[in-house]
C-alpha cells in the first residue's frame, strides 16, 4: 500500500506543454484511499475515453530520473532470524530498480517516457539496459559508468508474496556529476510530468526537479529509498509525495497500521478533504515487488494524457492490481490494453 500527499501550495504549471485537464493544486492521494474534493466525471462510462493509442508521437514525455537495480531474487519460507541460515527454494535475477521499474511502467503503457540514470560496464547493466529497451523507453539519457558496479538489491520473497529488499547502491549512488549535463535538464524540462525516487543523490533530485519547477513541470517523488529525512530544498519542488504506509510512518513518525491511524497521518501532511478509492483486488498476489511503482508511474501516465485525478487513480490500481500476479517488478508491469480490460469489468 502506498499513498500521495500534495506538499506545493495550488500554482498554475505554465510551461508550453501545460495539460489543462491536470489541475492547478493536485489532490492528495493514498492507496487504496483517495483524497479528492472534485465531483466524479459525469461519463456514464469514464474509462471509454482511455485510448489504445495514447499518440506517442506528440505527447509530452514522461520522465523518470532514478535507480536501475539487478534485482537478486530469492524465494524462502520466512525471514531467518538473527543468527540463522536458512535455505532458499529458488534464486534468479531480474532487472528492477524503482526507476527503470517505474520507466518500464510508462513504456509499456505506451506512453512516451524517457529514463534518465547510471549503470556500471558489466553483466547487471547490460541486463538493465535490454530490459529497458524491451519495454520500450527511450535511453538517450542512460549513462554507463566505468568506476561502479551496477546498483543491485536482494529481494527476499516469502510464500504469501511479501518481500523484504536489501539495496547496494553502486552506479546509483556515485559518479553523478555534481552538476546534471544540460541535455539531462533539458529533458526535464520538456517533460509532461517527472518521477523522481530516493535511491540516487539527493543532491541530484533536488537539480532536477528545481529545473522541473523552473519550467511548470509537476514533480511525483517517491519516497522509497534512502531512510532519511528528505531534504527541504528538495521537499519545496516537489508537487506529489508518494509513500506507502511503512515510509508515512517514518516521515511523520506515527503508526499507520490501519486506515484510520494512516488517515491520521496524512492529515498531517496537508488539510485537503480525504474522499476514498477502493483497490481492485487481485485475483492472486504472487510478488507484490513494483507494486508501488506500477501504481505511481500508471498515475502519471493517465494524469498527463489529461485524465481526471479520479480517472488516474483507478487505472493506477488497476496496472498494480495486474502487477501483483505476476513475478519480478519489470515483467509484471502490464500493458495499456490489459489495464483498459480490466477497467472495463472492475
Amino acid at each position: 500500500m502506498g499513498g500521495f500527499s500534495t506538499l506545493s501550495a495550488p500554482k498554475p504549471w505554465h510551461n508550453h506543454h501545460h495539460n489543462p485537464a491536470i489541475p492547478h493544486q493536485l489532490a492528495a492521494i493514498k492507496i487504496p484511499f483517495v483524497h479528492f474534493s472534485r465531483p466524479l466525471s459525469r461519463n456514464p462510462n469514464p474509462f471509454s475515453c482511455f485510448a489504445l493509442d495514447s499518440s506517442r508521437d506528440t505527447s509530452p514525455p514522461l520522465v523518470v530520473v532514478g535507480s536501475a537495480n539487478a534485482d537478486i531474487y530469492v524465494e524462502i519460507d520466512r525471514l531467518p532470524k538473527e543468527g540463522e541460515t536458512v535455505s532458499a527454494k529458488t534464486g534468479q535475477t531480474l532487472a528492477g530498480g524503482k526507476g527503470a521499474n517505474q520507466a518500464v511502467c510508462g513504456g509499456k503503457l505506451e506512453y512516451p517516457t524517457y529514463f534518465v540514470g547510471q549503470v556500471g560496464e558489466d553483466a547487471h547493466g547490460k541486463l538493465i539496459t535490454e530490459a529497458l529497451e524491451g519495454g520500450g523507453v527511450l535511453l538517450d539519457r542512460l549513462n554507463t559508468v566505468a568506476d561502479a558496479p551496477t546498483g543491485h538489491a536482494v529481494v527476499m520473497l516469502q510464500t504469501d508474496g511479501q518481500n523484504s529488499i536489501i539495496i547496494v547502491g553502486g552506479a546509483n549512488m556515485v559518479s553523478w556529476p555534481k552538476t546534471l549535463p544540460e541535455e539531462d535538464l533539458e529533458v526535464v524540462k520538456n517533460a509532461g510530468i517527472v518521477l523522481l525516487q530516493r535511491e540516487i543523490p539527493d543532491y541530484v533530485n533536488i537539480q532536477v526537479a528545481k529545473a522541473a519547477r523552473s519550467a511548470g513541470v509537476p514533480v511525483i517523488l517517491d519516497a522509497g529509498g534512502l531512510d532519511a529525512p528528505i531534504p527541504s530544498e528538495l521537499l519545496k519542488f516537489i508537487d506529489i509525495l508518494s509513500p506507502n504506509e511503512t515510509e508515512l510512518a517514518r516521515l511523520t513518525n506515527m503508526p499507520t497500521e490501519s486506515f484510520e491511524q494512516i488517515s491520521q497521518a496524512v492529515d498531517k501532511c496537508h488539510k485537503m478533504e480525504p474522499i476514498r478509492q477502493p483497490i481492485i483486488s487481485a485475483s492472486k498476489v504472487i510478488d507484490t515487488t513494483g507494486a508501488g511503482d506500477t501504481f505511481t508511474a500508471a498515475f502519471a501516465v493517465s494524469l498527463v494524457e489529461g485524465k481526471s485525478k479520479k480517472e488516474s487513480l483507478k487505472f493506477a490500481a488497476a496496472a498494480a492490481s495486474l502487477c501483483v500476479q505476476v513475478k519480478g517488478a519489470i515483467p509484471s508491469m502490464p500493458n495499456r490494453k490489459s489495464v483498459l480490460n480490466l477497467l472495463q469489468t472492475a
